[in-house]
């Protein structure tokens, strides 16, 4: 990359030649207009100008209903070093890497065997990973990783691609680590370090490989052909590469990086690009899926654990799960103000992660630029993904448009016209009372 440079991608003069769509239903069905429509879509081309995402892939469901799934730009080929013969155009179904966005996913599967009463999740980890209790973290429970107060924020040492490829070595790790905090005194993002325990967990309680756990209960029902961690051999020449975007990448951003994952800009884009890692289970961080079905599954927690009729998981499951877990907090590790709850992160108002006015949204972000979340005011359940790693870059404006955008044109919906969310009014409203 170059470092007196914007560091952005080829842009084509007409973008209808790298745009497509799939699926989509007319907005009257959904309680919107064209027009509306037109000016969300048209602040997702005005991001994709910016020449800092290679990729878009963008799904817009509202009261249920598909109303934008469409999706810009190549797949791979399109690099700050130009655009390739090879390139390849991207489709709404092309799977791109969550990042972070996993990580709501994994913190459900946690909330289903509480539900089931497999586990509680006031439970110290150390009942069912006894090697975790070592060096102070006996009393670190299951709530505390779920809600970021864990202690253990980072992996200590160096963090290398081959490391992220040997879930045994960074599980060890782990377990050898010594809290930088006690638990639940301390916010600080756990970027990879909670995943990885939670997976454990998960699996030593189920007795399942924790692809085939998410398979069986998520995947299989909602029939979403991949929805899981790594990717599958057979779609892996439709998968979107990542590419690093955007300014100065080794001055501020990776010094950023470092401070929150352990590694670079380029250490993210390598791993994720890489088949080894599309082999391996990272429960923080490498769900492989479409926007589509990313909004697939915010769409089943919109509708209180059930999708198409079948009960996914319970409405007192998703309603526990999105609880406030504390006022908005400065996260030492973002260093940023945050609110989260048992897994997902949280809106605000006046303007949060997912726009103004965005109290009530839950959902999660990904490295970098990648936004996953529900919004029962709106009801409205949105997945935007993108392919060019850009923290800071010219992109920011354009991609607060988006937000915006969003917010402004798919207007609140009085409460007594909205779908019953989490299977009761009562239960909406005491949601509600807590923001």
């Amino acid at each position: 990359m170059k470092l007196l440079s914007t560091n952005t991608c080829f842009v084509p003069t007409d973008l209808a030649s790298v745009t497509r769509s799939q699926d989509e239903v007319s907005p009257e069905l959904g309680g919107m207009t064209e027009p509306q429509l037109q000016k969300i879509w048209k602040s997702v081309e005005g991001a994709y100008k910016t020449g800092n995402y290679p990729f878009i892939s963008f799904c817009l469901r509202r009261q249920g209903k598909v109303l934008l799934n469409r999706s810009l730009g190549y797949a791979s080929g399109n690099s700050t070093q130009g655009l390739s013969p090879a390139a390849k155009i991207g489709a709404p179904d092309t799977p791109v890497c969550l990042f972070s966005a996993s990580k709501m996913v994994t913190a459900m599967l946690i909330h289903m065997l509480d539900e089931q009463g497999e586990i509680n999740l006031l439970d110290p980890i150390s009942y069912y990973i006894p090697e975790y209790a070592a060096y102070g973290k006996r009393r670190t429970t299951i709530f505390h990783l779920l809600s970021h107060r864990g202690g253990i924020p980072k992996i200590d040492g160096e963090v290398t691609p081959e490391l992220l490829f040997d879930k045994n070595e960074i599980l060890n790790r782990l377990y050898a680590a010594k809290p930088i905090s006690v638990s639940g005194s301390r916010l600080a993002y756990h970027a990879v370090t909670a995943g990885y325990i939670l997976g454990e967990l998960i699996e030593r309680v189920t007795g399942q490989d924790l692809r085939t756990f998410l398979h069986e209960t998520i995947e299989k029902p909602m029939n979403m052909p991949y929805f899981n961690y790594g990717l599958k051999p057979e779609y892996r020449e439709q998968v979107a590469l990542n590419y690093p975007t955007g300014l100065h990448p080794r001055l501020g951003t990776d010094h950023y990086l470092n401070h929150v994952l352990g590694g670079g800009l380029q250490l993210a884009v390598d791993v994720t690009n890489d088949t080894r890692f599309m082999d391996t289970i990272c429960p923080a961080g490498n769900i492989y899926t479409s926007a589509e079905q990313a909004s697939r599954f915010s769409e089943m927690l919109l509708s209180g654990g059930q999708y198409n009729g079948q009960r996914i998981m319970s409405s007192r499951t998703v309603f526990r799960a999105t609880l406030p877990t504390s006022v908005t907090s400065l996260d030492r590790t973002l260093l940023a103000p945050m609110r989260y709850a048992l897994g997902p992160m949280l809106g605000s108002n006046p303007v949060g992660l997912f726009g103004p006015q965005t109290g009530q949204a839950f959902g999660h972000i990904g490295f970098s630029n990648i936004l996953c979340w529900a919004d029962p005011q709106r009801d409205i359940s949105v997945a935007f993904l993108t392919t060019g790693k850009s923290v800071i870059g010219t992109h920011l404006p354009a991609l607060g448009n988006v937000l915006y955008q969003i917010s402004k044109q798919c207007p609140r919906i009085p409460k007594q016209s909205r779908r019953s969310l989490f299977g009761s009014d009562q239960a909406e409203n005491e949601w509600v009372q807590t923001i």
